[in-house]
């Protein structure tokens, strides 16, 4: 018995389950392991024919014997070149094995210049793509150099350089030749199309696709032709065409979508020409506006078949059977399966698939109105149907126009919901995963983008992901091919977004797939749509603590600000630009922050890209800087790489950005002002004037951080008199009364309660002489207009009847009431320095009743237990002697104090208190 390994079929349930049996009498080397340089020759070819050319190439390199078996003819009959770069040195290393070469598939103009060098002279089908800077002298030498070849397929983009004169030339040099598809000629004269039915007696299959100008008088004289397709073709005259092919004697199926055929016409076409079968007019405006006359008179054509947007197509392709198919919408899967077989059917239903897949995919790159009812209830079975052809470029093109029928607006990345879900519906997504899992880089590639565009919609991306398409996914992206990697680094920052999807991506390795992403195409030219989507993907799963430190663990720090401070793509800048600020956004929960800025060259290229022209990478990038400069040394590591006064030119430029843009820019410029000497650094370069005019947007969150910029600016006097004097004051008052957003009001508050507790009394002597009356109100009405909003503000956080419950009683639960009314959940991010702390408890002491509270109200604020940063204020406090300042503002008796001011202040004595005693039941504990 020759060794082997065979393959045991057994039951599980109702299921039969492969598994592998190995023969007992295959050898096994002294570990007990199968020898596999041992196994027969037929073996290894049938491993060799399941693997991509590179797994080939790889796996023929291990040994000798391998490597000659590498070479056998039988598994070099089908070549396809287009996830290589072929130049004429790689086509003359692989002459050697094209001898029995039969189809060939490649990309672009280059290519078809090298493959020459392949010495294929038996070769049956040239497939190509990206032609459209093919000229004649490339398709002429093609044709030259292979007469025997049967089928010549150039689109489906416009090969706008080649002319007639080529077209007759392929008519010459290949007699043997059955099918032509040429797509996007300028024009096909009636020397071309003599000369095709002249020398090419075989042709049965033409197309002229998306051509400008076709001489449909001799297409007639083409006798042996059975389809025709002349799609999207324009300037055809049809009252011709029923003249000069009423003769046609062979011509079974013709194509017409996409052109101004009309309802007459098809009914005349199937009336005349005994032999036609089939007549496809998808996407036919002049038929389409009259279906109910057209449907009338296809009736009377007996045995003619009409697809058209209107027509029950799954149900007209039935009635080519014989016997009429159980399922009507299974018509095409049954047919690959039946036993029986047909010439003439498969050669009808295999032109069929083609077309159907072709015209699909040119109306969904169009987007024509009118057709959802269309697509939703036989357009998506159609693509389905074409995507399980046993023609690769089918299933291609089916994959391609699913890929691109979800699509509504690709700037937006929003899609059409019915359509996925209906996609969703039946079975579509197992297929494309199917596709996904090819060894075929080029079905790969295109299923890969179906499933990242149909991923957008929520439903899509829970199937994709509990079909284990996660995993599949992260597989494609490890591919060395461009594309490849490209559409799955895609797929995988569409899924991404959603919080449940994150933690599967990364433990199906995908963080790592996509980092080495950056590190490899980094280096290459022609990857920046790979770098995009790896970026966005990462920036992501950087939203998410544990997937942002798995990030950082891989070197997806190092990846990303090298993309940053090199890659000039501004898509590619935006993305990363992005992922840095996401890792970045976890504060003290990990350690990335600091991380990011310590990379050699991260902060100063993120400046640099705030100067940037596109409004995405200015975002992106000052997004980046507000969440680093949380960091302290961050902070004035910025500000020495010029973060200050490249912000302040953001924010002074971004008066007619997008909402986005202005929030960042106000909140890096908030970020940064947290230090009082890159505060002062900021009014010195004139940063209150565009805060202000931020401070006035409708936009909530626009005006939230310009205030809370606003706030951290006022805490120096010169600022804050420049706040006056710019007319900051009647727009922080504005802000404190009447913004939705209680932060705002807080922070507007407290920047006029530093404005107006006396500090800038002195510079408001010196500086009200030298600043005109326009840009000033006088200092009094100012601290009037302030002081009367500031008292609004904190009285709207209060209940007269809980305050006179805390004031008759010292329970805890009046003071709990007091609390929870008073409470801006918010607020508890906020952190605030020594320095501020410092300033509020000067209030307290301040003669003005309204600023005592105010300041009493915000150290309630910010000591509420359970708040972020409430252990660091109540340790500030201490360490500024605050309980004695407190007490004494609590006290019943004292003077200049509101009840408001005495009951916040004795809340905020609890809250020490509480602090206390847990850290004293904590060391306790310990």
């Amino acid at each position: 018995m020759s060794r082997r390994v065979r393959r045991r079929v057994v039951r599980k349930g109702k299921e039969k389950v492969d598994y592998p049996e190995i023969d007992e009498n295959l050898c096994l080397n002294e570990k007990g392991m199968v020898d596999w340089t041992k196994l027969p020759d037929d073996t290894v070819l049938q491993l060799f024919s399941c693997l991509n050319y590179r797994d080939r190439a790889s796996l023929s390199s291990t040994c000798r014997t391998w490597r000659t078996l590498g070479k056998s003819p039988c598994l070099w009959q089908v070549l396809d070149l287009r996830p290589h770069k072929c130049d004429s040195v790689a086509a003359a290393s692989l002459a050697s094995r094209c001898e029995n070469l039969q189809k060939l598939r490649f990309r672009g103009p280059e290519c078809a210049d090298a493959i020459i060098n392949l010495h294929a002279k038996n070769l049956r089908e040239i497939s190509a793509d990206c032609c459209r800077k093919m000229t004649d002298a490339t398709l002429s030498v093609l044709a030259a150099r292979h007469e025997a070849l049967e089928c010549l397929q150039l689109g489906p983009d416009f090969c706008e350089k080649i002319t007639s004169d080529a077209v007759k030339a392929v008519a010459i040099c290949c007699p043997r030749l059955q099918k032509l598809r040429l797509s996007g000629l300028r024009e096909v004269d009636a020397d071309a199309i003599n000369a095709l039915a002249k020398h090419c007696p075989n042709l049965t299959d033409i197309g002229f696709i998306d051509c400008r100008k076709v001489d449909e008088t001799y297409l007639g004289n083409i006798a042996s032709v059975r389809f025709l397709s002349v799609a999207g073709t324009t300037n055809i005259n049809w009252n011709l065409v029923l003249q000069k092919w009423s003769k046609q004697p062979n011509l079974t199926g013709l194509d017409a979508s996409r052109t101004d055929i009309n309802p007459t016409t098809v009914s005349r076409l199937f009336s005349s020409l005994p032999s036609l079968k089939v007549l496809c007019a998808l996407n036919c405006p002049a038929l389409e506006e009259e279906v109910d006359t057209t449907s009338l008179s296809i009736n009377n054509n007996k045995g003619k078949l009409l697809l058209a947007a209107f027509t029950d197509i799954l149900k007209g392709v039935a009635t080519l059977f014989v016997d009429t198919p159980k399922n009507e919408r299974n018509n095409f899967l049954d047919w690959r399966s039946s036993k029986i077989k047909d010439k003439k059917l498969d050669e009808t239903m295999n032109w069929l698939e083609w077309i159907i897949s072709s015209s699909l995919l040119r109306v969904s790159e169009g987007n024509p109105r009118g057709l959802d009812k269309f697509w939703l209830n036989q357009g998506t079975t159609l693509l389905l149907s074409c995507m399980q052809s046993a023609q690769e470029e089918v299933q291609e093109r089916a994959a391609m126009a699913l890929a691109t029928f979800v699509v509504i607006d690709d700037e937006s990345a929003s899609i059409d919901t019915g359509r996925a879900e209906a996609v969703l519906r039946d079975g579509g997504i197992r297929l494309l995963l199917n596709l996904a899992c090819s060894w075929r880089e080029g079905i790969q590639a295109e299923a890969a983008k179906a499933i990242a565009n149909l991923s957008v919609n929520t439903n899509v991306a829970k199937a994709v992901a509990d079909e284990g398409g996660i995993r599949i996914l992260a597989n494609l992206a490890r591919s060395v091919n461009r594309l490849v990697a490209e559409e799955a680094a895609g797929g995988l920052w569409n899924l991404s977004v959603g919080e449940e999807h994150k933690g599967t991506i990364a433990e199906a390795g995908a963080v790592k797939a996509l980092v080495d992403l950056i590190f490899k195409w980094s280096r290459c030219t022609g990857g920046e749509g790979v770098l995009e989507r790896a970026a966005g993907a990462l920036a992501n799963l950087a939203a998410d603590d544990k997937c942002s430190m798995e990030v950082a663990a891989v070197g997806g720090v190092h990846g990303l600000v090298s993309l940053v401070r090199s890659c000039k793509v501004e898509g590619v800048q935006e993305q990363a630009a992005r992922a840095l600020a996401n890792l970045a956004a976890h504060g003290d929960s990990n350690s990335n922050n600091a991380a990011v800025g310590q990379e050699a060259g991260a902060l100063e290229a993120l400046v640099q890209l705030t100067r940037s022209l596109h409004d995405g990478v200015r975002q992106e990038a000052a997004g980046a800087l507000w969440n680093l400069s949380f960091d302290d040394r961050n902070r004035e590591a910025i500000a020495a790489a010029g973060g200050a006064e490249a912000l302040v030119v953001l924010a002074r430029s971004c008066s007619n950005a997008s909402h986005g843009l202005q929030e960042r820019a106000a909140g890096a410029l908030w970020g940064l002002s947290v230090s009082e000497a890159n505060s002062i650094a900021i009014g010195r370069e004139g940063g209150v004037a565009p805060l202000i005019a931020l401070a006035q947007s409708d936009v909530a969150d626009v005006h939230e951080t310009a205030a809370g910029a606003l706030w951290n600016l006022a805490f120096n006097p010169c600022n804050a008199f420049s706040i006056v004097v710019e007319g900051g004051v009647p727009v922080l008052v504005h802000l404190c009364s009447s913004s939705t957003s209680k932060m705002a009001r807080f922070m507007s508050a407290l920047a006029l309660s530093y404005m107006f507790d006396g500090r800038i009394d002195e510079i408001a002597q010196i500086g009200t002489s030298t600043n005109s009356p326009s840009k000033s109100m006088t200092l009094d009405g100012a601290r009037r207009l302030a002081l009367k909003h500031i008292e609004a503000f904190f009285l709207t956080f209060t209940d007269p009847q809980a305050f006179s419950s805390a004031a008759a009683s010292s329970a805890p639960a009046a003071l709990n009431q007091v609390t929870e009314c008073a409470r801006i959940q918010e607020a508890g991010h906020l952190r605030c320095s020594g320095a501020e702390i410092g300033r509020f408890v000067g209030m307290l002491r301040n003669p003005s009743s309204i600023l005592k509270a105010c300041a009493a109200f915000a150290l309630l604020q910010f000591t509420i237990p359970g708040g972020r940063h409430s252990l660091h204020h109540v340790n500030l406090l201490q360490n500024a002697g605050a309980p004695r300042v407190l007490r004494a503002a609590a006290a019943a008796a004292a003077t200049g104090a509101t009840l408001e001011a005495k009951i916040f202040a004795r809340i905020v004595l609890r809250n020490l208190e509480q602090h206390h005693m847990e850290s004293s039941v904590g060391r306790a504990s310990v």
